[in-house]
Formats: structure tokens, sequence, C-alpha cells
């Protein structure tokens, strides 16, 4: 930011009286205010997309009727109720934790885009740490998801917020060797030199360099899910155990935070994921053409559609199901990629990293015709049944 801010008072004439530092707060509050435009108008088209994504998972109609394309205006108009509705704060409640939580969730979730590259120089700070940074901020959001749970002097809201903790600090140690294991591969930390040393096409993209990272790849993908509260890791707001968990006591604009601050976590763990192992704003074929940002966001909600789709197929882990599978499966899976892609990238020869990557190309083919398969059974048997009933 600071070198953008010295190249525009250096080229634009009327600005070269002002103070770069000045031009360098003025940039930071724009790019604030456009990553925040983006993640509210991000989290009314997700909510749209997951009521159709489980409408279609489960046979059954999403938002049709209330105006528009496929009821597109549905969530804008739960938008604007959530606007209007009632703030209740409960009695016995801490009142000025219980205000400030929602703000510190959403503030974690917002600021974890400052350091994604959307395109090449499309990013808010360009840190040369900016992988660390990520991990760093996006534990902000459990302080709090504890601080509401304790504030709402509410049990199940209390227990809520202590699952949470637990599952997130838990499956924090996964996700960072997860990505740990791309590192020894690139030399650094910073977003857009990760994506750089992934240039050329497809096949030099880290999920393809070598089988550890190809395994990382899932491993960070599912340890994810847990992070962001999501099926089959969504303990902390189980509606079947907890009424809705952490917010329970929360209304209005402050339950809307939560929510949008759930799926911008979602999309930027999935950004994430696509800008580490999956080439991020380059095309398959090397470059960003027609468009880094299309390409980046395109793949970020493919990774997206996929966390839908899992909640909507897979039940719920108990919790001592979900610390062991933590602790004891993809802790110690994450410690052996990340040790196993330090001694392939240094011993093995370029023969046998090009075979492996044909070999895993070749197994992610098998596994995708097989998802597509199962996936047209089921649409063919929701179909059958329909005409059945009819």
């Amino acid at each position: 930011m600071y070198e953008l801010a010295q190249e525009l008072v250096a080229e634009v004439p009327f600005l070269q009286g002002i103070p770069v530092m000045l031009i360098r707060i003025l940039l930071g509050i724009i790019s604030g205010a456009l990553v925040l435009t983006f993640i509210s108008i991000l989290g009314i088209v997700l909510v749209w997309l997951e009521r159709k994504v489980s409408a279609h998972m489960q046979d059954r109609l999403g938002p049709m009727r209330v105006g528009g394309w496929h009821g597109w205006s549905q969530t804008i108009a739960d938008g604007i109720k959530l606007l209007l509705k009632e703030d209740i704060i409960p009695a016995a409640a801490d009142r000025l934790l219980f205000k400030l939580a929602p703000v510190l969730v959403f503030a974690g979730a917002l600021a974890i885009y400052v350091a994604i590259p959307f395109g090449d120089g499309v990013i808010a700070s360009d840190l040369n740490i900016g992988l660390f940074y990520i991990l760093a901020i996006s534990s902000l959001g459990v302080l709090g998801i504890l601080m509401a749970g304790w504030a709402s002097n509410n049990k199940w809201a209390l227990l809520g917020a202590m699952r949470s903790a637990a599952q997130v600090v838990s499956y924090e140690i996964p996700v960072a060797l997860a990505l740990l294991s791309v590192i020894p591969l690139v030399g650094t930390l910073s977003m857009q030199e990760i994506i750089a040393a992934q240039d050329g096409g497809f096949h030099r993209w880290f999920i393809f360099r070598n089988p550890f990272t190809f395994v990382g790849f899932f491993l960070y993908f599912i340890s994810s899910l847990a992070e962001v509260n999501r099926t089959p890791f969504d303990i902390p707001e189980a509606e079947s155990e907890l009424v809705a968990g952490y917010h329970t006591e929360y209304s209005g604009m402050r339950f809307s935070f939560f929510f949008i601050a759930e799926y911008g976590a979602m999309t930027a763990v999935s950004i994430v994921a696509a800008t580490v192992f999956l080439g991020g704003w380059q095309a398959p074929w090397g470059g960003s053409f027609p468009g880094g940002f299309i390409w980046i966001v395109g793949k970020g909600f493919f990774l997206v559609f996929i966390q839908m789709w899992i909640r909507w197929t897979v039940p719920r882990m108990r919790v001592d199901q979900l610390m062991y599978v933590g602790w004891k499966v993809l802790t110690p899976a994450t410690f052996i990629c990340m040790i196993g892609s330090v001694v392939w990238a240094f011993t093995a020869p370029n023969w046998l990293d090009l075979l492996g990557s044909v070999f895993l190309m070749g197994v992610m083919a098998i596994v995708l015709v097989f998802l597509l398969r199962s996936a047209a059974h089921g649409l063919m048997e929701g179909r059958s049944q329909r005409a059945q009933t009819a």
C-alpha cells in the first residue's frame, strides 16, 4: 500500500503536494470499504445459493415466488426484515460484551481479505508474511464467539461458545500444518509469490506437485470446515442440542453479523485453498487471462459449493468424535504431509515428480466421474419418485 501511495504521488500531478502517509490512509479506507461491500454482497448471494443447493440436494423447492429469477429477491427481503427487527438484549446480559461480540466476529472474517490476492497486484496489502497473518487473524472470531456465549447469560449459548473454542483450537493445528506443506516448495509466506510459483499451467499447481501436497489439500479442506463451524463440525450451533448455540439470544442486525461472518469465513478459507493449492488467480493454462479476479473467485465458489454439498448430505459429529478426528487423525496426517513434502521436494527426481502429477490427475478424474455418476443417479431416482407420487 505504501509503494502504491508513492507511485500515485509521483505520477498524479494534483497529488504531489499531499503527504504520502495521508494518501496511504485514504487508500486503506477505500480498500476496507471495497472489502466490506464485497462481503456484504457475498453474504446475500451465498444465502440464496445455499437455499437453492439444499433444495436440489434434498429434492424440495427453494425460494421461487418472491420476485425475480428463482426467487433471488427473497434473501434481500430477509435482509431488510433483519434490519427492521427489534434489537433485544437479555436483562441479565453483559450489555457491553453482548454488543461487541458480533462486531468482533465480523471483523475477524473481514480482516482475512486484506491479505488475499484477487489478481496480479490486486491486493489490499501484499504482506511478506501474508499466510501467517491469515492464520493469526482468523483466530479472532473465536474470541467473539466466546464473548457472545458468556455475555448472553444463557447456558446453551455458553456451552456452544465453549464447544467452538475447543474446536477451533484443535483444528487450527492441522490447518496450519497442511498449508505449511507448501511453504518449503516456494520459500515464502507472501500470497502473491505463492501464486507466482504456480505459473505455467494447472500441472504446476501445488496440488499436483507431489502426493503429499495432494493429500494436504484435502486435509486442509476438511479441517477448514471445522474452523468455520460447518457440517459435520457444526456442534457450536447445533439446533437439535443447543437451540442455536452461541447466538441464541441475538436478534435483528446483530444476528445477521454472525450470519454474514460465517459465509465470509467460508469463502475466505476456500479462496486461501485456491491460492495455496490451485494456482490462485491464474488460469489452468497459465497467466490470468481473461481475468484473475474471475478465476480466483470461481475456484473459491466451487469449494464453497462443496461445503454446501457436504452440509446437506453428511450428519453432524458428536463432540468426542470431533476431538478424535482432529487430534488423532488430521493432526498426525498433516505432520506426515508436511515432512513428506519437504523430503519429496529435495530428493525426488524430475521424472518421478511428473509421474506423480500424472497419477494424481488420473485419480482426480476417476473421483470426479464417480461423483458425477452418483449425482446423476440421485437425480434420476428423485425424478422417478416424483413421477410415481404424481
